[in-house]
């Protein structure tokens, strides 16, 4: 089943991604994205963020690239193959995200987040996914709804007529 990052949290002090599952008095449901999965109850301690609200940080006019546009990024350059090597090296990560945000912030983007970046990108490929096929017809799939909403809301008058008539 497919989910967006709108539905994937990365907790504080908790290796790995989680699935946000339905919210309750105290907190939210979480799900890991593991092969494996464990739930956990996040409450109000944790401090969890979406990876929808993520930015990266980048010295242009706009001062943030969102990290869905940065994993797109990653994705059309490497696909599946990160050029990271086993025991990568603080310059290896360097590299690696100026060869895909030429304009991130060397004072703002740690090394760390950079870690970050691509394990939770390979855990999204494997769990979220990326289609190239999919952007298309998500882009159709936002217009045919707007279409099918035309089309009931002109019948609709039509038929109260008629059963005025009737």
């Amino acid at each position: 089943m497919p989910i967006d990052l709108r539905q994937v949290a990365a907790v504080s002090g908790q290796s790995g991604l989680y699935r946000v599952v339905k919210p309750t008095r105290t907190g939210v449901i979480l799900e890991s994205l593991e092969e494996n999965p464990k739930t956990m109850v996040a409450q109000a301690r944790h401090r969890m963020s979406l990876l929808d609200e993520i930015s990266i940080y980048t010295t242009d006019g706009e001062g943030t690239v969102p990290l869905a546009e940065v994993f797109d990024r990653v994705n059309e350059k490497y696909g599946e193959s990160l050029p990271l090597g086993d025991k990568p090296g603080n310059e290896d990560y360097k590299e690696f995200m100026a060869s895909v945000l030429p304009t991130f912030d060397e004072d703002r983007v740690y090394v760390s987040d950079m870690k970050k970046l691509a394990t939770w990108y390979a855990i999204v490929r494997q769990h979220v996914g990326f289609t190239e096929a999919a952007k298309p017809e998500s882009k159709k799939a936002k217009e045919k709804p707007e279409a099918e909403e035309k089309a009931p809301a002109e019948k609709k008058p039509s038929k109260k007529k008629t059963e005025k008539e009737a």
